[in-house]
């Protein structure tokens, strides 16, 4: 699901617990800017649904507060499992550091399910919805700065590249090596990859890069070096890449599209036509090849689907 607006403000009773947290996830952790944001958040609404029940310090938090916490996520607020597993996982991280620092004197999240429990098989596009993603972006009379190309070039290069979303925006002219046919992509962590574009995907590029990004940029340098821009100049946000990606959708006729149903797409199509799973696993930056199998799981349903649609005895 999209972006939504910021919790409220942590209450006094744990300010000081929160701000070290991120401290901690900030300086020696070293996340990125995303994944801070998504800790963040996940963080300060489970300190301030405590603090509303009436829970003073983190000593006084019991498992089964932080399980009924963890089960309203999607009984209350129809929260995806993906999104469940990692406000888990936030929960986690924040009760080992917790226990670590002496502040608490047993782990309650040790009660918790494992986040492999909360995962389901990702949303795939067959590739003729992808076809008709791609081809969506269409010139315009009230499009006169050609964002359409824009739009067309990161659709294409978020397919063929596998991008998550946050890394479209931080893509900066110097990642393309076009000699190469690559992009140098800065994932999670500030970890850095080589990902292939396709043919189509930098015919795509540089077509935007010649005849619309010039119109979209500005003289005092807002645009800091990023390939995608708005129409004022400045890159694209996380948000925007999100809206981009639904609008194009829903002019192709297609419902529950993301940024990363794209990401899903790649690296699915990529297994079915007979890719080594730990190539896959470089090309999506994965630091555990365990997060890439989920998409031999969903190849092996595609696989059951067609066995029992067209063998005898399926």
């Amino acid at each position: 699901m999209p972006p939504t607006a910021e919790p409220p403000t942590v209450p006094d009773a744990f300010a000081s617990v929160y701000r070290s947290f991120m401290t901690y996830l900030r300086v020696e952790c070293g996340l990125s800017r995303a994944t801070l944001e998504a800790y963040g958040r996940d963080t300060r609404e489970l300190l301030c649904e405590l603090a509303d029940q009436g829970v003073a310090s983190p000593a006084h938090i019991t498992p089964r507060q932080l399980a009924d916490h963890i089960a309203s996520l999607k009984r209350d607020r129809d929260m995806a499992p993906a999104s469940v597993s990692r406000h888990l996982a936030t929960v986690r991280v924040l009760f080992r550091w917790l226990a670590a620092r002496d502040l608490i004197d047993e782990n309650p999240a040790d009660y918790l399910d494992p986040p492999t429990r909360w995962k389901s098989l990702p949303g795939v596009l067959s590739p003729k919805q992808v076809k008709d993603l791609l081809g969506a972006p269409q010139p315009s009379d009230a499009d006169t700065l050609g964002l359409w190309r824009r739009d067309c070039a990161m659709l294409e290069l978020m397919y063929a590249s596998g991008l998550r979303a946050s890394e479209v925006g931080t893509l900066a002219l110097e990642d393309v090596l076009g000699s190469l046919g690559v992009l140098r992509v800065t994932g999670k962590g500030d970890k850095q990859r080589l990902v292939p574009m396709g043919i189509p995907a930098r015919d795509s590029l540089d077509t935007y890069l010649a005849e619309t990004r010039p119109k979209l940029m500005r003289p005092d340098g807002r645009d800091k070096g990023r390939i995608f821009l708005s129409r004022t100049g400045r890159p694209l946000e996380r948000v925007a890449v999100w809206q981009i990606v639904r609008k194009h959708a829903a002019a192709a006729g297609l419902r529950k599209v993301h940024p990363h149903v794209l990401r899903h797409s790649f690296a699915t199509h990529l297994l079915a036509g007979g890719a080594d799973l730990r190539v896959v696993q470089e090309l999506l930056g994965h630091a555990d090849i365990a997060t890439t199998q989920i998409y031999t799981h969903v190849d092996k349903a595609r696989l059951r689907s067609v066995h029992k649609k067209y063998h005898p005895r399926g």
